[in-house]
């Protein structure tokens, strides 16, 4: 079966990181996988670039001619689309073709159809797609409310490299250091990082850093400037070890305004780095307060100021979040049993 891998871009994210892990590892007698993308950093992390169509992130109608005459050529029976934007490209592929192509659908995030025309989504997805794959089962449990078919729907989480992000030792150290990982974006809510560690800012032992890139970069930059937290406060950019900086940090932090089921929390939770929460989205499937991490339920700087004061302080509690996050991270969220299932779906459409 050949199947085309389809995404919007390679820029540094969750879905597209999500996307690289199936181009890695999806390898089977059975399938023959192509991939189809706009350029980003990422592209770099493709182990076959043969089979890689370059999109533009532009010119939409140039990509469907382009996709078009390489369906044909390779064959595709099932195009897998890790955004709506693709499933769209799926439907005009199909009319313009005059075939009939199975398609899979990754649901990575909250889609603008959807919340301004819900009745057209549904329509759209029910009769257009095939199957769907949602990363949590808060998000199939949204689509169902909306009225999308049941049957086609499955929660496949997103699963991490177990044998990558190894458990790390933590050795009691002088410095506190607390992480953030997320593209610079207005819904990843830098500002209220910045805001935590200035609640900290008398307490020489803690230590910020801030990992990624993005459109918020100087917002954010001015953000640490107005506080005086230059110091206390590091911006790294965009880091090509991600396992290295998370199993580095004493816990990583996650205050996003909107998430599904984002990949850095059972990356966090793989090396044994304690997450400290906002309770939104499907978080609260992987993290269970006390038990595999922390979680909060407002946006208060004090509040997560006040939990990693808590954890700093304990001992006993973090070496018990570690070891079930770790535990939870094996059995529930491994690349391998993503891989599995998402092997499974396609066996569907055989």
């Amino acid at each position: 079966m050949n199947i085309l891998l389809m995404t919007d871009k390679l820029i540094t994210g969750g879905a597209e990181s999500y996307f690289c892990k199936l181009e890695s590892n999806l390898r089977y007698e059975d399938f023959k996988v192509y991939t189809a993308a706009g350029d980003g950093e990422l592209y770099e992390s493709l182990t076959r670039k043969e089979n890689f169509m370059l999109l533009s992130r532009w010119n939409h109608l140039r990509n469907i001619y382009y996709l078009r005459n390489e369906i044909c050529k390779r064959k595709i029976e099932l195009i897998h689309a890790n955004s709506l934007r693709m499933v769209l490209y799926a439907f005009l592929l199909q009319k313009f073709m005059k075939k009939k192509i199975k398609v899979v659908y990754t649901k990575h995030n909250v889609t603008i159809l959807e919340k301004k025309m819900p009745i057209l989504f549904r329509y759209f997805i029910n009769k257009y797609v095939n199957n769907i794959i949602t990363v949590s089962e808060f998000e199939k449990n949204n689509l169902i409310s909306m009225h999308v078919a049941e049957e086609k729907i499955k929660t496949i989480y997103n699963g991490v490299d177990i044998e990558k992000f190894l458990f790390q030792q933590k050795k009691t150290e002088s410095t506190y250091n607390v992480g953030i990982l997320a593209r610079l974006s207005k819904e990843k809510n830098h500002q209220l990082f910045v805001k935590i560690a200035n609640v900290l800012k008398k307490r020489n032992d803690f230590k910020f850093y801030i990992a990624g890139d993005g459109p918020e970069k100087e917002s954010i930059r001015k953000e640490i400037e107005k506080y005086g937290l230059q110091q206390s406060v590091k911006m790294l950019g965009n880091i090509s070890e991600p396992h290295g900086f998370i199993g580095n940090m004493d816990a990583l932090l996650l205050l996003s305004f909107r998430e599904v089921f984002p990949m850095v929390v059972i990356e966090a939770m793989a090396t044994g780095t304690p997450i400290i929460s906002i309770d939104v989205g499907g978080i609260n499937e992987a993290v269970i307060d006390g038990e595999s991490g922390v979680l909060l339920s407002e946006y208060c700087e004090l509040g997560f100021a006040r939990a990693l004061e808590e954890l700093q302080g304990n001992e006993e509690k973090v070496n018990g979040i570690r070891l079930k996050a770790r535990e939870k991270a094996e059995i529930y969220f491994s690349l391998t049993k993503m891989i599995e299932e998402t092997k499974d779906i396609y066996e569907l459409n055989k």
